[in-house]
């Protein structure tokens, strides 16, 4: 393969001036914290110095990406504004008439889109829930709670706006839209597609499914100033004002804001989505640093990815090729193919197994509906039954490692908010003792929507306590909170 082609894997990350060793020593960081990672992808001067997965995701695994969504629909905006179908100033009201209330409040009057890229809407928060059925509405229609262009105000609904305008004046989803224009001149993924909201949109917030090496892709256009391979796909000028400060959010803790992308320390900039889906671009080191996981739940776990990507790989960065690190380079090589979700912590084995295996427990009333439940084991699996008030399930989980299957629960939403997918999302589940009496079950959901569920089961004589904690947008309600119950 040509080795100046975009996105060819390099010989070596020395030849692109970055030290394997830097890189192992960033993945051994990720070990210790036991971060759910699900891939990683290393661009220096348009070419992969390192990529890798972690089992069973791969490199054309679609993935949701939350609120990377947000920067595409940027992108998507820019391609509007270039064919003179769009302008920055145009007033967000005048795509909605259907939707207006009556009398319309001036300060929703007044927004612009440039306000509603800046994240500068009316709103001081996004204004729909998951049971709104029309959520572009409920943008136009709650009370604004100041004027628009002042503040930095993260308004998901302000994008759900952005998007439905692209797909009205196109007569498209926001992403058939930049399929000719953009998305396949630089070989995104054919089966990407994005979630929808309830009243049929392109949920543009937060619902864009592809794989990391097409939001790769993305940001590497905007740190090329538009351009793909020197074709100029999208204006540079809308690409330099995207990428640079255009709101001060400074009272937040961050370093400001474009039009739907982060601005980020050492002239850089950034997409991000929720649970760590994230696209670190610096422009004056030609590097990108782009990974997937599932942090949710783990407040910290991504600040310790992007501070071990600044700490170990930003800062050993060079102008120039480096001397090979053969050796290190083969053991980088071996690691990145042998990378897998880390199962529960713990003791594969208790003296408890075979004092509460088979044994069913009831319940006292409780607020997720448990009503009960048993655990079996058989050797390095097991399975964990139980009842809930939406009926009886079964769940199969490792021990010492992650085994895959359906969650069981069927009444959680599908490719569209609000509409239920009648099937149980892909999970991984694993197990462990933490204390003799004392089992810990994780599972990960892996789908289109991504989430945790973490649960103790704690027994004692004839009695158990049950303690679930969950971390998932809008699902996984029915487990999350504390039972006591007693063999029967």
């Amino acid at each position: 393969m040509n080795q100046n082609e975009l996105f060819a894997l390099s010989f070596s990350p020395e030849r692109l001036g970055i030290p394997s060793s830097s890189i192992l020593r960033f993945m051994d960081k990720l070990h210790r914290e036991q971060i759910c990672m699900h891939g990683f992808l290393l661009l220096r001067q348009g070419q992969i110095a390192a990529e890798g997965y972690w089992s069973p995701f791969s490199e054309t695994s679609m993935h949701r990406m939350y609120s990377v969504s947000k920067s595409i629909v940027s992108l998507a905006i820019g391609l509007l504004i270039d064919e003179g179908k769009l302008n920055l100033h145009d007033r967000v009201v005048a795509f909605f008439k259907d939707k207006l209330p009556d009398p319309l409040h001036p300060y929703l009057a007044q927004a612009t889109v440039r306000d509603l890229l800046m994240m500068a809407s009316p709103h001081i928060r996004t204004t729909y829930t998951r049971h709104d059925t029309d959520w572009a509405a409920t943008f136009l229609n709650s009370k604004p709670t100041h004027i628009p262009g002042t503040l930095f105000s993260y308004d998901t609904s302000a994008t759900v706006a952005l998007s439905t305008i692209v797909e009205r004046i196109s007569g498209l989803t926001f992403l058939s839209y930049m399929r000719e224009r953009l998305l396949d001149p630089i070989g995104f993924s054919q089966d990407a597609w994005c979630v929808q909201t309830p009243e049929g949109t392109s949920w543009g917030g937060s619902g864009v499914i592809c794989s990391l090496r097409d939001m790769a892709k993305l940001a590497y256009v905007c740190l090329n100033k538009g351009r793909w391979n020197e074709r100029q796909l999208i204006s540079e000028s809308y690409i330099r004002e995207a990428t640079s400060k255009q709101m001060d959010n400074s009272i937040t803790g961050h370093h400001g804001y474009g039009y739907q992308i982060w601005i980020e320390r050492n002239n850089g900039f950034s997409f991000r989505g929720m649970g760590s889906q994230l696209a670190y671009c610096f422009p004056e080191q030609d590097l990108i640093f782009a990974c997937i996981a599932d942090t949710q739940g783990s407040p910290n776990a991504e600040v310790n990815i992007v501070h071990a990507f600044r700490e170990e790989i930003f800062n050993a960065v060079t102008e120039y090729p480096l001397p090979e690190e053969d050796a290190t380079y083969t053991i980088l090589k071996e690691k990145l193919k042998t990378l897998e979700i880390l199962p529960q912590t713990g003791n594969h084995t208790s003296s408890f197994e075979r004092k509460v295996a088979g044994n069913w427990y009831a319940f006292q009333e409780n607020t997720m509906g448990l009503k009960r439940m048993r655990f079996s084991f058989l050797g390095d699996e097991g399975l964990w039954e139980y009842e809930n008030a939406s009926g009886e399930h079964r769940l199969r989980f490792g021990i010492g490692k992650m085994v895959q299957g359906p969650f069981p629960q069927t009444n959680y939403y599908g490719k569209r908010i609000g509409t239920v997918s009648g099937k149980g999302y892909d999970c991984l589940s694993s197990a462990a003792w933490v204390e003799e009496h004392k089992l810990n079950l994780l599972v990960y959901i892996t789908d289109i929507h991504l989430g945790s569920l973490k649960m103790t089961v704690s027994f004692k004589e004839n009695e158990v306590t049950v303690y679930m904690i969950k971390a998932a947008e809008w699902f996984l309600d029915e487990y999350e909170g504390v039972a006591s119950g007693h063999c029967v």
